[in-house]
């Protein structure tokens, strides 16, 4: 699945444009949650074939900064899109450091990798570079930045939304590294969350390493996940209260190493990186 939606509040939009748009988003969310607190929340299967819909279709700039895509408007000609992927993987490093993880990566997996800022970073490393999204146009795009910077063969998933379970047996078997950024705020539900955790759980290696990126609830009723009205709250779809992440986390087989918070950055607010380790094999 493509990465989180590129906020345009940054210099390329003069102040008064930026604070009536900020307005405007924020009005709309409270509407969406108010009419779910009536009663009015749409089923996962709504809100996946809604996703299906938008992601699938690529349309305008908007859909290529949401999808991150290099050559969106949205990065001008800022160094925005290189540093995505520059301080995540510097961020999988230090968490490996901190975790022991020190084997040679045969196989990275990203779910979600979008127009390749992190697969351009990441596949350097690696032998094979596994890339698994819903659109086609993009995953394609990720294939030509990745081939720009190096030669690591990459293994190219389109998925399905209603469907994620349909990428295992094509992933080829287990991968060393998994990652998922700016992604999980875009799932239907925290329960469809769940089942991409046992995915990632399921493909991992034992001793594997997964560094996976949520937007967090802070208790606030703004701040809890949306459930209804995929295409006008993308990035607000689903959230999680830090501690039932990483209970979820427990639950799905893995064994959270640590979890680092980012209240803000020039994207959004409230993320949470979480070092989630498959357990090695005893003996």
């Amino acid at each position: 699945m493509p990465s989180t939606p590129v906020t345009l509040a940054r210099t390329h939009l003069p102040n008064a444009v930026r604070r009536a748009r900020h307005a405007a988003s924020g009005a709309e969310n409270l509407l969406q949650r108010a009419l779910v607190s009536a009663g009015a929340r749409q089923s996962e299967a709504r809100i996946a074939a809604d996703a299906q819909d938008y992601w699938q279709r690529p349309a305008d700039a908007t859909w290529r900064g949401n999808s991150h895509w290099r050559d969106a408007p949205v990065f001008g000609d800022s160094d925005l899109w290189n540093r995505l992927g520059t301080e995540h993987l510097a961020m999988f490093d230090a968490g490996a450091r901190m975790c022991g993880f020190d084997r040679p990566w045969q196989r990275v997996l990203e779910w979600g990798c979008g127009g390749g800022a992190n697969a351009v970073h990441f596949a350097p490393r690696a032998t094979e570079f596994v890339g698994v999204d819903i659109s086609p146009e993009t995953l394609v795009e990720c294939e030509k930045q990745v081939g720009a910077v190096c030669d690591t063969p990459v293994r190219s998933i389109a998925i399905d939304v209603a469907d994620p379970e349909s990428a295992v047996p094509r992933i080829g078997g287990p991968c060393d590294v998994f990652l998922s950024f700016y992604v999980f705020e875009l799932v239907p539900t925290p329960e469809y969350g769940e089942r991409l955790l046992r995915i990632a759980h399921d493909v991992l290696a034992p001793g594997g390493l997964a560094l996976i990126q949520v937007k967090y609830s802070d208790g606030r009723w703004r701040t809890r996940s949306r459930r209804r009205a995929y295409r006008r709250g993308l990035a607000e779809m689903t959230t999680y209260p830090i501690d039932e992440f990483w209970r979820i986390a427990q639950r799905c087989g893995f064994a959270p190493q640590a979890v680092q918070l980012v209240p803000r950055n020039e994207l959004d607010e409230r993320y949470a990186y979480f070092f989630l380790r498959r357990e090695p094999v005893a003996g």
